[in-house]
């Protein structure tokens, strides 16, 4: 039979969910970062904060998990 540690699960969970959240931030950041011309910094910001709120449930829902099967249904798709 296999055992899975859960911990080392949530561990490999969190850094998958950070690198997911990366990737969605890059687009926002050139434009805050660069200050582009012609650029909504604003709409940046208010879109970076929204994968903020969606990632950060997502690390509740990743912290409170006691199987594999609930890390597995909170990580993001794709």
């Amino acid at each position: 039979m296999i055992t899975i540690n859960v911990t080392k699960a949530k561990t490999i969970a969190h850094d998958k969910r950070r690198e997911a959240r990366a990737e969605e931030f890059k687009p926002h950041d050139e434009v805050i970062m660069k200050q582009i011309p012609g650029a909504d910094a604003t709409a940046a910001e208010a879109a970076r904060a929204a994968i903020r709120t969606k990632y950060a449930t997502m690390q509740t829902a990743i912290n409170s998990a006691t199987t594999v099967d609930q890390i597995k249904s909170a990580m993001p798709q794709g």
